[in-house]
């Protein structure tokens, strides 16, 4: 595994739509690897191909100790409810933003071994899958948010970055 570079706003790969990736392969479970290292470095719950400069539909997301995705060529089959609580986002260092998400979500996909899954998420999980996925589609959560702001530094532990 090798840490990449994060990607950062203004990078115009960021506004870019991911393609289809065509087969799941080792040249593509070393790049999920690869970014599961990068995401975990810099502290983030999820992290997405484009933000390592690669234009291809997978992100992972790591939304608790016990809760890791690996997600190729997601299809967002359900999105209902509604939470709206605070972002980061590692591609928007030192920014969070008041963005509403769904607070359920079921996704279809396949995993780091190319099998299809179904991904049933609620709350953050649901946050953190949704924010990446919007990253496949050149969506940032700053395109999304109702406030942007720089946090208080002892507010700073209270922010995931996405």
């Amino acid at each position: 595994m090798a840490l990449r570079n994060v990607v950062k706003e203004g990078d115009p790969i960021l506004r870019k739509t991911c393609k289809e990736v065509k087969e799941v392969n080792d040249h593509i479970r070393m790049i999920l690897d690869d970014m599961l290292e990068t995401m975990r470095d810099a502290q983030g719950v999820g992290i997405a191909a484009p933000q390592v400069g690669i234009l291809r539909r997978m992100f992972i997301a790591e939304p608790s100790e016990d809760e890791l995705y690996f997600v190729i060529n997601p299809v967002i089959k359900l999105a209902e409810g509604s939470q709206t609580g605070n972002e980061g986002c590692l591609s928007v260092p030192g920014l969070v933003g008041t963005v509403e998400r769904p607070e359920h979500v079921i996704m279809e996909c396949l995993d780091r071994d190319g099998n299809p899954q179904t991904i049933d998420v609620e709350g953050f999980a649901a946050v953190v899958l949704s924010h990446e996925y919007d990253h496949l589609d050149g969506i940032l959560y700053t395109d999304k948010a109702t406030e942007v702001f720089e946090p208080a530094a002892d507010d700073e532990e209270e922010y995931e970055e996405e």
